[in-house]
């Protein structure tokens, strides 16, 4: 028995709320579970030096934890600093860009700030689960602004846990398992069936061929149900 109830496959409770912040072109919140992330993109009409000229937009993130969103105070993380915020930060923007023609935005750059306001585990996966929708509203706003002829997203793009435990892969880690299991993967796919990344360790014992396989398919599964849930909210302008 998980320590919340749930069947092996069973993701936690879902519930992503768009336009929750009233200046950002595209903004969205992020609920699974206990862990609630805001997740905000910003247009620049300009992109970074290095890719001027060349016709091609740019998506960028910036991820962050709020100081009371863990069970003890944490101090405030910066952009600029290293190690996990960073590493997270460009996990981010790497998986999203996977879900744009970036051709097709132009000279126009999109940060993506995701902001943990209460951490349960999960929260790098659901913040690019959250940070699709955030942009895909971006990219609405600037079609019906005339800034860009179509929205230019060629799939969608979500991203779950997967943990290894003795009784065999487990969806959707919290807290309490994240931090007990001995393997723990994230895996950032497309609507397409393919994959964006995987990360993954095996901290306690290692794990079979077999047993990826395993944790592929159960995290397939559970995309395939945060799929729908963006299609909630970009269904009418962007179907799966």
């Amino acid at each position: 028995m998980r320590t919340d109830g749930r069947k092996p496959s069973e993701l936690r409770p879902i519930k992503i709320t768009p336009d929750i912040l009233q200046h950002a072109e595209g903004s969205a919140q992020i609920d699974m579970g206990n862990t609630k992330i805001i997740c905000t993109a910003s247009i620049e009409p300009n992109v970074p030096k290095w890719l001027m000229g060349q016709g091609s937009g740019w998506i960028t993130a910036e991820y962050g934890m709020l100081p009371r969103s863990t069970h003890t105070r944490i101090n405030r993380e910066k952009a600029a600093t290293g190690g996990r915020t960073q590493e997270i930060s460009r996990l981010i923007g790497r998986s999203l860009r996977a879900a744009l023609d970036l051709k097709a935005l132009g000279e126009k750059q999109i940060y993506i700030d995701c902001d943990v306001i209460q951490a349960d585990g999960g929260t790098r996966t659901a913040a690019i689960t959250g940070g699709f929708v955030a942009l895909t509203l971006a990219l609405k706003y600037l079609k019906d602004q005339g800034q860009i002829s179509t929205i230019p997203i060629k799939n969608y793009v979500s991203a779950i846990s997967v943990g290894l435990s003795r009784n065999g892969p487990i969806l959707d880690l919290n807290y309490d398992e994240d931090s007990t299991i001995d393997t723990d993967m994230n895996f950032v796919m497309t609507n397409q069936n393919e994959l964006v990344e995987i990360q993954g360790t095996a901290e306690g014992s290692t794990f079979s061929f077999p047993e990826l396989n395993e944790m592929i398919e159960l995290a397939q599964s559970g995309c395939k149900q945060l799929f729908l849930e963006q299609e909630k909210i970009l269904g009418s302008f962007f179907k799966l």
